[in-house]
C-alpha cells in the first residue's frame, strides 16, 4: 500500500490523462502493458514495478523469467507472461547464463493491443516492440552495466576464466551494440537518479527526466532500540558491490559487520572475514528493518546507479557510509545523514567509518531526509511524467 493515499484513488489517479479534449482514466481508456527484466526476488527495481502495478490495477506484466513466489501480491497478482527463456533448463535459477538470448527474447511479445507501454528496465525489457500506434516510456534503472562500462566488475577472468571471458567480451560487445540500437523505440526515458540521466546520454544520446525511485517510509521507520555498534551491510553479495571493502574496513577499526544477503561472492567473502563479521543469508524484510535500527552504521562501499538501501536505513534514522560516487550523491547528505567517501579503498572506508563514529548525527533528520524519497511522491511524480507523455501530441514525443 502506498502510504498517503489508497490504491484505488491512486489508480483512478493513474488515470487522468488527456484524450481528444476530455481527461479520462487511463486504466480504462488505454490498454496498459508493464514490461520488465526478470522476477526472481524484491529488489529496488521490483519495488518501483509494485508501484507501478498498483496504479495500473489492470495492466498485464510481460517479463524474460519469473519465479513464482519470489515478489510480491502486488506484482503475483498481475497476470504474468514470461518470454520462452522460463521454458529454457534451469533457467528460473540460471537466467544469467542465457544473457545472449535475451535481445531475441524480448523481441517476441506481442504487444500489438497495447496503447501504452513502461517497461523497468537495467537490461533488456526497454526493447520490446510494440506497436506503431502505442506509446512506451521506459523507467530506466541503468543502460546495462556489463554490457557497456563493467565488464570487469562482472566477468572478470578471477570469476569466470581467461577462456569463458574471452568468449564473453565479443558476445557482450555485441549486446551493447543491439542496446544502443534499441534505444529508439523508447518514445521517452525516465531515469531512476541524475547519474542514470547521464549515462542515458552517454550511451543513447538521448535526454531523460529524474524520478527518485521510492522508499517505503512507512514501513523502515526508527525503533526504541539504542544502537548496539555494528555496521550493517544489505546487498547482493557480487563483485561490483566491493562488499571486501566493508569487510577489511571494519576489520581495521575493529568493528562488528552483519552482512545481509546471497550471492556469489559468499564464500570468498567469509574466507577474507574475522570473526566479527557475520553473514546472514537472506531475511525477511522485518528481521532487516530491525538490523537497520539497531546498526551503528550502514555501509554502501561500491558504486551504485541509484542505492535504495541507503534510504530505508536513513529512514529507520541510522546514517550511512557510502562511496561517494553514483547515487549515493543524490542520497547521502555529507556530515548530516552519513559520511561520503572519496576513494574505494580500505583505508579511506575505515577513515569514514570513524568520522561517523564521532559525528552526532540526529536521527529525526536523517529520517526527514528520507521522507523526501516515500512511496507517495514517486507515485504522485510518475504519474504527471506519464500523463504529460500521453498528452504530447505524437509528433513531440522525442523526449
Amino acid at each position: 500500500m502506498i502510504e498517503g493515499a489508497t490504491s484505488e484513488r491512486l489508480s483512478q489517479e493513474a488515470g487522468l490523462v488527456s484524450v481528444g479534449t476530455e481527461s479520462v482514466p487511463a486504466s480504462r481508456s488505454l490498454h496498459v502493458a508493464l514490461v520488465h527484466d526478470w522476477l526472481t526476488g524484491m529488489r529496488g527495481g521490483e519495488k518501483v514495478l509494485e508501484v507501478l502495478c498498483q496504479l495500473y490495477p489492470h495492466a498485464e506484466l510481460f517479463t524474460l523469467v519469473h519465479v513464482p513466489g519470489s515478489v510480491s501480491p502486488a506484482i503475483e497478482g498481475r497476470r504474468i507472461h514470461p518470454s520462452i527463456v522460463q521454458r529454457l533448463p534451469l533457467a528460473r535459477r540460471h537466467y544469467r547464463q542465457y544473457l545472449p538470448l535475451f535481445p531475441f527474447a524480448i523481441e517476441q511479445f506481442n504487444l500489438d493491443r497495447y496503447d501504452l507501454v513502461i517497461s523497468s528496465s537495467h537490461c533488456a525489457a526497454k526493447a520490446v516492440v510494440r506497436a506503431g500506434r502505442a506509446l512506451h516510456i521506459c523507467y530506466c534503472h541503468t543502460p546495462m552495466r556489463y554490457a557497456w562500462d563493467q565488464f570487469e566488475a562482472y566477468f572478470a577472468v578471477g570469476q569466470v576464466g581467461r577462456s569463458r571471458g574471452a568468449l564473453l567480451r565479443p558476445a557482450l560487445a555485441a549486446l551493447a551494440r543491439w542496446d544502443r540500437a534499441t534505444e529508439g523505440r523508447v518514445d521517452r526515458f525516465i531515469a531512476n537518479s541524475r547519474h542514470v540521466a547521464s549515462r542515458i546520454g552517454q550511451y543513447y544520446n538521448r535526454r531523460a527526466t529524474v524520478v527518485y525511485p521510492p522508499v517505503d517510509t512507512a514501513f523502515y521507520q526508527p525503533g526504541a532500540s539504542r544502537p548496539e555498534g555494528y555496521a550493517l551491510i544489505v546487498s547482493a553479495l557480487v563483485p561490483y558491490k566491493r562488499i571486501d571493502l566493508a569487510v577489511e574496513s571494519c576489520r581495521r577499526v575493529g568493528m562488528p559487520l552483519r552482512i545481509i544477503g546471497q550471492g556469489p561472492e559468499r564464500a570468498r567473502l567469509q574466507r577474507i572475514a574475522g570473526p566479527s563479521a557475520q553473514f546472514l543469508g537472506t531475511l525477511t524484510n522485518e528481521q532487516i528493518r530491525a538490523l537497520y535500527q539497531r546498526a551503528s552504521v550502514v555501509m554502501l562501499p561500491g558504486e551504485e546507479d541509484f542505492g535504495i538501501v541507503p534510504l530505508e536505513a536513513q529512514a529507520c534514522g541510522r546514517p550511512v557510509v557510502a562511496l561517494a560516487r553514483g547515487g549515493a550523491l543524490e542520497t547521502v547528505v555529507d556530515g548530516v545523514t552519513g559520511v561520503l567517501v572519496r576513494e574505494a579503498t580500505p583505508e579511506a572506508m575505515a577513515d569514514g567509518l570513524e568520522r561517523a563514529m564521532v559525528t552526532p548525527f540526529e536521527p529525526a533528520t536523517i529520517r526527514r531526509h528520507a521522507e523526501g524519497f516515500g512511496r507517495a511522491r514517486f507515485a504522485r511524480e510518475i504519474l504527471e511524467r506519464i500523463e504529460e507523455t500521453v498528452a504530447t501530441p505524437r509528433d513531440g514525443r522525442r523526449w
